[in-house]
């Protein structure tokens, strides 16, 4: 006869909540992929050095965890872009160098600064490891390429938010709640000092783990309860000038565009071929042996004696 607690565990969950990426206790980590060519969305799981895909995951004996649906906004506007399945990138020297190469062909900045880009883009993938983390930013008047470089970094970054300084920023603090990726803005320049103020708090809280953001809310039964919103995670943005908080300030790594004619090779108008080319690096990069970080690189790239000696003399310049 079967006990009470193996009839509890065998029953089947009623309750779907929709998730995008989870971890559970015994290693295994689950992500969202999204098939744009099929509008497809599901989950790609990772248990014991192999994975698969899932339609759904069931989490405990009340609930399972489903994907978002491709008819959300959210991706069918491609807000929030997610990767579309997990793929062999061989050694993470290799899979840098594609990233820089990809980075050069469609942007103009400086040598310094787009292997940095290249460092920070891979580095979105794993960022959850540690607890502190800079911002990176592009700063210049209007067709310096700054968009340019936002669309094609934040492109390879890991589940990238795409938002503007048009944006209200409500949304925002939501949308980094329940996605936990890359932010990307365009034109944070905010024109009303309420909501530069609200964007401050975001970046200012968001580049250290457990400094979540408070916001008054209220209960279905009418009673206050503030919620914590958690904003920690890696940005990318582009202005025109600064932001008046000097601590702000000292977290970017900047980089100061149209100083210069821009590089002969660099095409005016990115050719329609410029997605298939991202492609490949916004899949899940899956390396041959099992990481701890799932179908993401291994943080073995900053420990590494080529990689170490590159970002040090990169962060010496």
């Amino acid at each position: 006869m079967q006990t009470f607690k193996e009839a509890y565990e065998q029953r089947e969950p009623k309750h779907a909540i929709p998730a995008v990426s989870a971890t559970f206790k015994d290693g295994a980590v689950l992500e969202m992929v999204y098939d744009g060519e099929t509008r497809r969305s599901r989950f790609v799981l990772w248990r014991n050095g192999t994975w698969g895909y899932e339609d759904s995951h069931r989490a405990s004996p009340m609930f399972f965890l489903v994907p978002y649906s491709p008819n959300n906004n959210l991706i069918r506007n491609e807000i929030v872009l997610f990767p579309s399945a997990p793929q062999e990138y061989g050694s993470e020297d290799e899979l840098l160098g594609d990233i820089q190469r990809f980075v050069h062909r469609y942007v103009d900045v400086s040598p310094l600064f787009e292997k940095i880009a290249g460092y920070y883009a891979l580095f979105s993938w794993l960022y959850d490891g540690f607890n502190e983390l800079p911002y990176l930013r592009v700063r210049g008047d209007p067709g310096s390429g700054k968009t340019r470089f936002l669309l094609t970094v934040g492109s390879i970054c890991y589940k990238p938010i795409f938002a503007s300084g048009a944006s209200t920023v409500s949304p925002l603090f939501r949308l980094l709640e329940s996605f936990r990726g890359t932010l990307i803005i365009d034109e944070s320049d905010f024109r009303f000092s309420d909501e530069k103020a609200e964007m401050v708090k975001i970046l200012n809280n968001g580049n250290v783990r457990g400094f979540p953001v408070l916001r008054s809310e209220t209960s279905g039964r009418g009673e206050f309860n503030p919620h914590a919103y958690h904003v920690f995670g890696p940005k990318i943005l582009a202005s025109r000038g600064d932001f008046d908080d000097r601590a702000l300030e000292s977290r970017f790594i900047t980089e100061e565009m149209g100083t210069s004619r821009l590089r002969d090779d660099v095409p005016i108008n990115p050719p329609s071929e410029q997605k298939a080319e991202a492609w490949p690096f916004a899949t899940m990069p899956s390396s041959g042996s099992a990481t701890s970080r799932s179908m993401r690189p291994s943080r073995s790239w900053l420990t590494g004696a080529s990689s170490r000696g590159s970002t040090k003399s990169s962060c010496r310049s």
